[in-house]
Parts: C-alpha cells; sequence; structure tokens
C-alpha cells in the first residue's frame, strides 16, 4: 500500500459565482474517525447540488468537508476506530456529504458499496441518483409494481436513474425531455413515453397516455409553476415529491382539489438528512438493488468525463443542460 500524504490536491472556490471560480487548492488529507475509511478517489460524480453549492445557494451541512462532490469512487485506505467493512484496499463506492471532488475523501463505512466488478467512472455515477430515486420514488413516493409515473428531466442523471429502476421493478415511467433527440434518449434508455415540453402539453400528453386516468406518482425537481401542472396529471389518491425547485420555490395549487382526489404532497433533500437515516437507506439498497447492479443489471447512463482540474467545465456542461446521464470527474 502507498503511503498516505499529507496533502493533496482538491477543487474549491474563493467566492461563489459561474464555474469559472472553480480552481484547484492543496489541502490536508483529512484523517477517518469513527465509523469512517478514507478513500483514495479514482472518480468523483457531478451533480446539480454541486452547482448550486459553487453559486453559493447550498452550503455544506457543519459537520460536512466544504469541497464540493458528493459520491465518489476508489480504494479504501484508511479506516477509522470500528470499522470492519470495507476493509483497506477494497474497491467501492460511496455517498458522501461533501468533499468528492479531492484525491482523497472520506465516507462513511456504512454508506459504501463494494464495486467489485464495476468500472469505477460507473460506480461514481452511481450513488447519489440510487439514494435520491429509491428514497423519493419507491419509498417516499411508495410506486408500486405496474403503476405509472412521470418524471421530469428524463436523460438528466436522476431521471436516467428512475427509468433504469422502473424498468427493474415494473414501474411504467413517463418523462418529460427538452428536444427530440432528448426524447429519443430517453426512450432509448428505457422510457416508456418521452414527451417533448418544448413542443407538447405534457398535461395533456399524459392524459392522453393514460387514457385520462392520469399517474400514480410525479417526481418533480421543477416545482414553481409546474406543480400545479403536475397535479392536472395525478390520479386520484396520486403522490407529488418534489426534490429540486429548479423552477422556483413557490407554488399556487387548488388545495380544494388536492383534498377531493386525495393526492399526497411530499419532498425531500438528501444531503442534510442524518448519518443513521442514510445508514439505513444504504442498508436497503444494498439488499433490494446493490445485487442487481453487481450482477452487471444495472448501469448508469454516462454523459462524459473531465478531468478533476476540468471541474469548471464539467460544471459548464452540466449548466448547459446538453448531458444524457451522468458527469464524472478523473481523479486518480
Amino acid at each position: 500500500m502507498t503511503a498516505i500524504p499529507a496533502t493533496m490536491t482538491a477543487m474549491g472556490w474563493d467566492a461563489p459565482g459561474g464555474p469559472e471560480v472553480l480552481r484547484p487548492e492543496i489541502v490536508a488529507v483529512p484523517q477517518p474517525g469513527p465509523g469512517q475509511v478514507l478513500v483514495k478517489v479514482a472518480y468523483a460524480g457531478v451533480n446539480r447540488p454541486d452547482v448550486i453549492q459553487r453559486q453559493g445557494f447550498y452550503p455544506a451541512p457543519a459537520d460536512a468537508s466544504p469541497l464540493p462532490g458528493l459520491e465518489i469512487s476508489g480504494q479504501v485506505v484508511a479506516q477509522g476506530a470500528g470499522v470492519v467493512v470495507p476493509f483497506v484496499e477494497q474497491s467501492v463506492c460511496a455517498l458522501v456529504a461533501g468533499g468528492g471532488y479531492a484525491e482523497y475523501c472520506l465516507a462513511e463505512a456504512e454508506q459504501c458499496f463494494d464495486a467489485g466488478d464495476i468500472a469505477l467512472d460507473e460506480a461514481a455515477a452511481i450513488p447519489e441518483t440510487l439514494f435520491t430515486v429509491w428514497h423519493n420514488v419507491f419509498e417516499r413516493g411508495m410506486v408500486a409494481d405496474g403503476e405509472t409515473i412521470l418524471v421530469h428531466g428524463g436523460t438528466s442523471g436522476i431521471g436516467s436513474m428512475a427509468i433504469l429502476l422502473g424498468k427493474l421493478f415494473g414501474v411504467r415511467v413517463i418523462v418529460t425531455c427538452g428536444g427530440a433527440e432528448k426524447c429519443a434518449q430517453a426512450l432509448a434508455i428505457g422510457a416508456a413515453h418521452a414527451i417533448d415540453y418544448k413542443s407538447a402539453d405534457f398535461v395533456e400528453e399524459v392524459a392522453k397516455i393514460t387514457g385520462g386516468k392520469g399517474v400514480e406518482m410525479v417526481l418533480d425537481m421543477v416545482a414553481g409553476d409546474y406543480v400545479a401542472r403536475n397535479l392536472k396529471c395525478l390520479a386520484d389518491d396520486g403522490r407529488h415529491v418534489t426534490i429540486a425547485v429548479q423552477g422556483g420555490l413557490r407554488a399556487e395549487i387548488n388545495m380544494a382539489e388536492v383534498m377531493r382526489r386525495r393526492i399526497t404532497l411530499t419532498g425531500s433533500t438528501l444531503r442534510p438528512r442524518s448519518k443513521a437515516f442514510k445508514a439505513a437507506l444504504a442498508d436497503e439498497i444494498r439488499q433490494t438493488v446493490w445485487p442487481v447492479i453487481a450482477g452487471g443489471e444495472l448501469r448508469p447512463v454516462m454523459d462524459q468525463c473531465f478531468a478533476l482540474t476540468d471541474a469548471a467545465a464539467a460544471h459548464a456542461r452540466m449548466e448547459q443542460g446538453a448531458h444524457i446521464g451522468k458527469i464524472v470527474l478523473k481523479v486518480g
């Protein structure tokens, strides 16, 4: 095992701003505490919360690294007290609360998954979207085999993971995308239907697709004025789950309609949740989904890979919205 250095290269910024504020810095290599492992990072996933943090609107939790990066893959090089699994030299991927854009990153042992034979660029692209979709669609959204759901942003990392998990668990996934090319990509990933929101009213299209019944759940990343339109897409007893507010923080809805049709409105954010919650979620994923991933039946949809020091270009690509699937940074 190579000796662990005292310092490392990481990507940070001096002040919030556009992608160009990202720049390399030399920082101390963190030391694993109880229940933690130190991972020599091979790849780090790039996610929308990283962009929002860089813009100054999504600060890291008090007990997390201020560096961006919510998912990583790599090799365990040190363990904190009480850690038995994963072991030193094991290849893992992990959901982390921050610090992924660096050569070394701390991870809670209970939030690590054995990467096994999974290519490490793909492994780094799995945890954040897998945790988010599993919790919000299958737990909070209570989606069951045979149901139909509507997912906005069908070719995003979240959208593509929702399609893939839907296929695995017998859920019909309708998505919205911006443009015919993205719709074609979503259908290739496995969406049952793809609606070009730039050329059609998704409310009318969902009604046509479902024969007027509506969908059992909407996974909403837009919020704002989409919420009222989403509710029109829901069947009676439908569930509306918001995970991002890209279209605005406020929505005006008819609460009498919510009552009459027994609609459930909920939502969540993952990063601020407790370590205990994430550990419990990881354990459920380990039992239900990870065997399928380990067996090669599910792989994330990959977009582009950038060098760690080209993180600004990776963020620019995400903000342009042209990506299909996941963007990752090559670190090691």
